[in-house]
């Protein structure tokens, strides 16, 4: 239990960083999850159309620190081989 009345603030402070970086790391998994089953459908047009919205989401969520910067740049790649490998 905190003692000191900074470290009390800083509980608080960072349940409520706690909330949105939840909310945030859901709404990008999401958006992961729309291009990774338009992939498993083969659907190369709703991939690429879910992709655009896919890209931004996890890019930003990086730059925010709720993932690291290199594994959203892996998870794009990963992502963007995938569609490329449906027009073949």
């Amino acid at each position: 239990m905190a003692n000191t009345s900074s470290a009390k603030k800083a509980t608080r402070k960072i349940a409520r960083r706690t909330a949105v970086n939840k909310s945030r790391r859901t709404q990008m998994r999401g958006s992961v999850r729309t291009v990774e089953q338009a992939i498993a459908s083969g659907d190369r047009e709703a991939a690429l159309k879910a992709m655009a919205q896919a890209e931004p989401e996890l890019m930003r969520a990086a730059q925010r620190n709720i993932i690291h910067k290199n594994a959203a740049s892996r998870k794009v790649s990963r992502l963007t081989h995938s569609i490329a490998k449906l027009a073949k």
